[in-house]
């Protein structure tokens, strides 16, 4: 190394050791040391949470007596599905930890989770002997494999958790998820515990605080309650209100559903549930939670004894050809409407929905097609109507002439007219009659659109989700019974049922005064009640009411009022023939009572003055 070398270095040397003097902070090795000192804190606090863990189960164990071997362990997760759904499971409790549907979203296009560990919960609970309360939360089961299995026709997967109790006891919770379905069975297993379970029932609890998953929360609550179907055969729910509704059923029980919108988590008893206590609860101020739903189901100990708890779960759509597979009538989950209009829907809409579904995409274009296919099959009654509004509409001038020549006399007016309608043949309800008919078809309809799954989010045009409203414009303020949107479709229905009601009265010369009024009043009523109704409901009714009044008009051009009138001359001579012969009908008696009965009246107002 020569001098210059040397010099070099040296004066490298100095200013490093300046810079480490001067330039480093005197905070590093405080900093340092902090960091030291968190990590041993941490670590402490780790052994401790460790520790407190451990004594806690330590506790637990002491606290179920002869359960206690049972209440160590650690938790874990266990998932399986098929082609429907996801199930994950918890090994402390072996208790369903989440279900996700595989083919539906939320309104928010997320995964739709059915049930899960932050909203939902299942547990069993049952007395022992010695006094104590054992929940299966507190155990921890030992997972077996998931095993391929086939049985009753059906295959699917099965998993088995086992809580080891010692001396040969145990309890067992077999799962079998079946293929291409959505039921799930389980089976609960006591194994020579005979002597060591009180009481005649063991608690079955689920708490379900739904989620939203469709975009109208008012009407989301107004879907979801509790179902139920009693051994002796009968369905029940609890009322859809906004209050607090329980339900203490003291009869044997075959299943309890959580029913929403358009879907359902239930369970379903092998044998039968000895009662059940059923609670239904909302906030309306929190809108994180659609509706608290809790059940208490009792399972006979005798059962789970005996080998015999076997049950069912489901978790899936309120789609009729899939709840009607499941038996017990579990498909009144699927609310069709009441009576006859549930038959409606059941023999003749859902067949003719299902049919044109096999071929057809567009649910607008599967709706247009069903309402020709419904008017099709109500055309007869829609002819008889219109040719019976026509037998009016010709009688009209003897009508006017009959209410002027009573000048205000509504009772003598009423029973000339009726004298006229006699004479004539003419029966005033032969064409109110076709249109009670179509009635149930109309109501059915009404029950149909709000429940049907298949709708659910499919649009059509400037829909988004025909199964909801439609949003056309939004409003920056609310109206009143109206709400905060505009409904193209309702407004389109409303318009073309005002058409359809003008077109009416023109030909029925019977609707005067006040009803027609009413007649132009109802559509408006409708507008506000329908605004807030699915999109499909209102585009049914409006694609009805065209094809009706399309109808009408074709009808209008076979039907020639100068041979009406014509036909009506030839019923009046065919009458007073049969008079002659047969002497007056009951009808006329009727009538000769009414005139009797009103002279009788105006002598004794005569005499009053």
């Amino acid at each position: 190394m020569d001098r210059n070398q040397a010099i070099g270095f040296g004066l490298i040397a100095v200013l490093l050791l300046a810079y480490s003097f001067f330039f480093t902070s005197p905070e590093e090795p405080v900093k340092q040391k902090a960091i030291q000192e968190t990590a041993k804190v941490e670590q402490v606090q780790t052994v401790a949470v460790a520790e407190e863990d451990s004594l806690s189960q330590a506790r637990r164990a002491a606290a179920l007596g002869a359960f206690g071997a049972a209440a160590t362990g650690e938790a874990s997760t266990t998932t399986v599905e098929n082609q429907n759904m996801v199930v994950t499971f918890n090994s402390k409790g072996g208790q369903v930890e989440e279900v996700v549907l595989k083919n539906y979203k939320t309104y928010q296009g997320e995964p739709l989770t059915l049930f899960d560990s932050e909203s939902s919960e299942t547990n069993i609970t049952f007395q022992t002997k010695q006094g104590k309360r054992v929940q299966l939360s507190d155990l921890y089961f030992n997972v077996s494999e998931v095993k391929e299995v086939a049985e009753n026709g059906k295959t699917g997967k099965t998993i088995a958790f086992r809580a080891d109790l010692g001396n040969g006891q145990y309890i067992e919770q077999v799962y079998t998820l079946y293929d291409e379905n959505f039921l799930m069975g389980y089976k609960l297993d006591f194994e020579g515990l005979e002597q060591q379970i009180a009481g005649n029932t063991i608690t079955f609890s689920w708490t379900d605080r739904l989620k939203q998953l469709e975009r109208d929360l008012k009407q989301n609550r107004a879907k979801s309650t509790i179902n139920y179907f009693t051994a002796e055969e009968e369905f029940e729910s609890l009322s859809i209100a906004e209050d607090k509704e329980e339900a203490l059923v003291e009869q044997p029980v075959k299943w309890v559903a959580n029913k929403q919108n358009f879907f359902t988590a239930g369970i379903i008893a092998g044998g039968e549930f000895a009662g059940a206590k059923l609670v239904a609860d909302v906030d309306l101020a929190d809108s994180s939670v659609v509706k608290t739903l809790a059940s208490e189901m009792y399972i006979p100990t005798a059962d789970v004894l005996s080998g015999k708890g076997e049950f069912m779960f489901y978790f899936g759509p309120n789609d009729y050809n899939i709840l009607t597979q499941i038996g017990n009538e579990f498909d009144d989950n699927l609310y069709l409407g009441w009576g006859i209009f549930s038959y409606v829907n059941k023999w003749l809409i859902i067949p003719a929905f299902d049919f044109l579904e096999n071929y057809i995409t567009n649910y607008g274009i599967i709706i247009l097609l069903l309402v020709l296919y419904i008017k099709t099959i109500l055309f007869p009654l829609t002819y008889k109507s219109y040719v019976s509004m026509a037998k009016m509409k010709v009688l009209k001038p003897e009508i006017d002439a009959i209410k002027e020549r009573n000048d205000g006399d509504m009772q003598k007016t009423q029973m000339e007219t009726m004298k006229l309608y006699q004479e004539m043949g003419v029966s005033p309800l032969s064409g109110c009659l076709p249109m009670l008919l179509q009635m149930p078809i109309l109501f059915a309809m009404f029950n149909f659109f709000p429940n049907s799954i298949e709708l659910r989010q499919e649009p059509f045009l400037w829909a988004q989700d025909l199964s909801t409203y439609d949003v056309f414009a939004k409003l920056p303020f609310t109206i009143p019974f109206y709400g905060d949107h505009v409904s193209m479709f309702t407004l389109l229905m409303t318009a073309s049922t005002i058409l359809y009601t003008w077109s009416n009265n023109q030909i029925n010369s019977s609707m005067q005064g006040p009803m027609k009024f009413y007649s132009y009043l109802m559509p408006v009523i409708f507008m506000f009640v329908l605004n807030s109704f699915p999109a499909g409901l209102s585009f049914y009714y409006f694609v009805s009411n065209i094809v009706t009044f399309g109808q009408q008009a074709a009808i209008r051009k076979f039907v020639d009022e100068k041979k009406v009138r014509a036909r009506l001359e030839d019923n009046k001579h065919k009458i007073k023939e049969k008079k002659k012969k047969g002497g007056p009908s009951f009808t006329e008696r009727m009538q000769e009572a009414m005139r009797q009965a009103a002279e009788q009246e105006q002598q004794k107002r005569k005499a009053k003055k």
